[in-house]
């Protein structure tokens, strides 16, 4: 079972999105693969991983998180996601 599982509505292009995906993961130090359908990412933050997948339909980034430190609310990750992507 995922911990999290929300979807982020863009405007413009899917590559533009998945490049801002891509740089915010990485900045953090983590790992981003995958192409304009699909893809997973993880990152670590204080020690904890957080991981999960991606996936595009139309303007919509669908994200399943399947791995995420206990005490951090799937509602801080989606708000933190949302405001790097648009």
């Amino acid at each position: 079972m995922s911990a999290c599982n929300f979807s982020v509505q863009f405007q413009g292009a899917a590559e533009d999105v998945l490049a801002k995906a891509k740089n915010t993961v990485e900045k953090q130090g983590g790992n981003f693969t995958g192409d304009l359908n699909a893809g997973n990412f993880d990152l670590s933050i204080f020690g904890n991983t957080i991981a999960g997948s991606y996936s595009v339909a139309g303007q919509q980034l669908n994200i399943i998180i399947d791995s995420k430190p206990f005490l951090v609310p799937c509602s801080t990750i989606e708000s933190f996601l949302t405001s790097q992507l648009n």
